[in-house]
């Protein structure tokens, strides 16, 4: 632990507005003398107590309830402190600027400070905490800013099941049959004397071609898992006037993007997240693509290119009603020229023919996807669409939220399994090469769960949760 992880801490623990309830945290290693004084009385442990909050010179600042969770039996595994008072801005401030100034009250036994070092917490200090004291794995501790951060019912169920333990239990089950199977090639090389082939008499093989298939389940829902907790990125791209806002609009459910006849109304790009079977999608609607003289469309035609780039996936819009116009067709087919070609290869752009609804003298093409944004003809199976290419299957029951660390954690721990795999089947298995893979796949997995992981990455991890978790 770093010097930091001493100190005591307190934080607002509850979100920035008006609220009807309000919390302040402290978290330290004995926070009997800081009770004390805030309170002028004791605290019963892990029982509510109502009483007065009140300021140095005895002012009342609030009523509310007092918990005192002694360690190790708290979310930090310290002593913490909950105070809960009336949710209002100004209240929670004087609440914790009094627990700062009761912190640095000198003790009349020793003449020092009740609770010497009393500092705000830092993002995440509090859950980074139950983590170091093993209240916490990594993965338990990230699915707490998962659950918070969850946009769509899904992504929260997946979350929790994360928190309470589940994906954890399948990466300790996985790493403990690694564990096993590295004492046997071990022991083999230890004893290579011994008439017993510990590797045969175990079936070692079988067992990795056990571990090889549990690890393809965990990595299938942990991709899922990822995709719940970060969705994907849609955007929708193609000339002016096709109906690109009119699909971000019906897509959404809302107007939030400008429609009208004239070319280029779209000047900068308009996003709209929405959830499709539980699963975050991040729509942006671009700039219509075209050759202009206007400085200020240029600029949001190069923006549109830019989130083409950074695109997930792509939909690629085009009108019914002007298929078959030479200049039309033809700047259809500069802006396919100028797709990336990694999406393009990846299979990752949506061929969709808009305004369906209208006259057109097109046939039909099996390649792309015919709708009407205006009366929603066909949304459906382009949301379905946008499902497949994100890789989504529907059994959300069975995973877990993920990250994408751990997505490559797992993707390093299958490359290791499989290079194990490689040296069995071998012609002369290498014991002490086999060892290693398997050693090196433990190490990989371990990364998920916090057990190989260096301080400036968690550091990094924490840092992004909320203020007072």
């Amino acid at each position: 632990m770093l010097p930091r992880h001493h100190d005591p801490i307190v934080a607002i623990a509850t979100a920035s507005g008006r609220a009807a309830v309000g919390i302040v945290r402290v978290s330290g290693r004995d926070l009997r003398p800081l009770i004390a004084v805030l309170c002028r009385r004791s605290l019963a442990p892990r029982h509510a107590t109502l009483l007065p909050f009140l300021d140095a010179n005895g002012g009342p600042i609030d009523h509310g309830l007092a918990i005192h969770f002694p360690a190790p039996h708290s979310y930090t595994g310290e002593d913490v402190l909950e105070l809960q008072a009336h949710g209002g801005p100004v209240v929670l401030q004087l609440l914790l600027a009094r627990c700062i100034e009761a912190a640095s009250t000198l003790d009349p036994a020793s003449s020092l400070p009740v609770l010497p070092g009393l500092r705000l917490a830092m993002p995440g200090e509090f859950t980074e905490r139950a983590y170091l004291n093993d209240k916490l794995d990594l993965a338990q501790a990230e699915a707490v800013s998962d659950l918070i951060d969850a946009s769509t019912e899904a992504a929260a169920r997946s979350a929790s099941r994360s928190l309470s333990g589940g994906f954890s239990a399948e990466i300790l089950e996985l790493d403990a049959r690694l564990m096993r199977l590295r004492m046997l090639v071990e022991a083999t090389l230890d004893f290579p004397e011994e008439e017993i082939d510990f590797l045969q008499q175990a079936d070692a093989q079988g067992q990795l071609s056990s571990i090889s298939e549990k690890l393809h389940g965990i990595e299938a829902r942990t991709r899922q898992g990822a995709l719940l907790r970060d969705g994907i990125t849609v955007v929708i791209a193609g000339q002016p006037n096709v109906g690109k806002s009119s699909l971000l609009n019906a897509l959404a459910g809302a107007e939030l993007a400008i429609v009208t006849p004239i070319p280029g109304t779209t000047r900068d790009k308009v996003s709209q997240t929405i959830q499709i079977e539980g699963v975050p999608v991040h729509v942006i609607d671009t700039a219509g693509l075209r050759e202009t003289a206007d400085t200020i469309e240029q600029m949001g035609i190069a923006r549109s290119w830019t989130e083409i780039e950074q695109a997930d996936a792509l939909v690629f819009l085009h009108d019914l009603t002007r298929l078959g116009d030479p200049d039309h067709d033809a700047a259809e087919a500069a802006i396919r020229q100028r797709l990336p070609r990694a999406l393009v290869e990846a299979g990752r752009v949506l061929e969709v023919c808009n305004k369906v609804d209208l006259p057109h003298g097109c046939s039909a093409q099996p390649s792309a996807l015919w709708l009407s944004a205006t009366t929603g003809v066909g949304l459906d199976a382009l949301r379905q669409r946008l499902l497949d290419l994100a890789g989504w299957h529907d059994h959300p029951e069975g995973v877990y939220t993920a990250r994408a660390r751990h997505v490559q954690a797992l993707q390093q721990t299958r490359s290791h399994v499989d290079a194990a795999t490689r040296q069995w089947n071998g012609v002369a298995p290498a014991l002490d090469l086999l060892a290693e893979e398997l050693r090196l796949a433990q190490h990989a997995l371990g990364a998920i769960v916090g057990q190989s992981t260096p301080d400036e990455l968690l550091g990094e991890i924490f840092s992004r949760f909320c203020i007072g978790k």
